[in-house]
């Protein structure tokens, strides 16, 4: 798979094809976490596993690294192994909520090095809208397990300490990927704090998406970004949101934009936050 999003009907051929790939649900719900699972087994595409963004996609929090911080990486190629993933074998992830969670899992492949993913474009509802059949019942584990081991990542990622240090010289771009009213530092209901980095810009990620549910069209995501980026290099941003999962869904919007290789700051607010010593902004960028 060389893009970073799959249509209905390429995931139909690739499902239809010789070799095996592996589909992964991985919807979710903040405000109840056991929603996913529940819609998971009410209906999901063909052979589908689930990954769970609490327990399978983000490691242990501490009180002070976020609240959704990254897996353990021994541990997430592990739970990969499970479900019979090699090396090679291409994985598309969906969800149900645009592609804010199956860009978590897009970007967590590519961060163990495993460039064979791609997300649903449209999601579960672009499936049923096509017409095609769910299933309901768990999808089997394979007996033995796969192969897939960890490599050099493809993502690059920031940390708090490295955006402190990029404070007084603006070296670094950071992009937020939170509702307007958030980073502004209002109606937060998520973290105990309101407000984002200073410097930074918001780029709401829901905006990657058309009225459809599908991902606006390459050229319309690379004039908004390049609007959003202001003249300077992806290189030179880092994506961030509340805890590092939508941050996601704008990297992969840059991807399919051919925008790629910006860096997530992992934390997020979220973690920002948890240190008084931070500084703190309000308001419009």
């Amino acid at each position: 798979m060389q893009k970073p999003l799959i249509s209905v009907t390429a995931l139909q051929s690739l499902l239809a094809g010789p070799g095996r790939c592996v589909v992964i649900d991985c919807s979710f719900d903040l405000a109840n976490p056991a929603a996913g699972r529940e819609a998971y087994h009410v209906g999901h595409l063909p052979g589908a596993f689930y990954l769970h963004l609490d327990n399978e996609l983000s490691g242990t929090k501490t009180g002070t690294n976020g609240r959704h911080p990254l897996p353990d990486p021994d541990d997430f190629v592990a739970r990969l192994q499970a479900l019979g993933i090699d090396d090679d074998t291409p994985i598309v992830a969906y969800d149900a909520q645009g592609g804010m969670y199956a860009a978590r899992l897009w970007w967590l492949l590519r961060w163990i090095g495993h460039g064979e993913v791609a997300v649903l474009d449209g999601g579960k509802d672009a499936w049923v809208k096509a017409g095609l059949p769910l299933e309901h019942d768990a999808a089997p584990e394979p007996e033995f397990p796969g192969k897939v081991t960890r490599r050099q990542s493809l993502v690059p990622t920031v940390d708090a300490a490295a955006l402190v240090s990029s404070l007084d010289n603006a070296r670094l771009l950071v992009v937020d990927a939170r509702a307007p009213d958030r980073f502004r530092g209002e109606n937060e209901t998520l973290d105990p704090v309101g407000g984002h980095i200073p410097g930074a810009v918001n780029r709401f990620f829901k905006d990657n998406l058309g009225a459809d549910g599908h991902f606006k069209p390459a050229e319309t995501l690379r004039a908004e970004f390049g609007a959003v980026l202001g003249g300077r290099a992806p290189a030179q941003a880092v994506m961030q949101c509340g805890s590092g999962v939508t941050a996601c869904h704008n990297l992969l919007a840059l991807e399919a934009a051919g925008l790629g290789g910006a860096a997530l700051y992992p934390g997020s607010w979220s973690e920002w936050c948890a240190d008084p010593a931070r500084p703190v902004a309000t308001g419009p960028a």
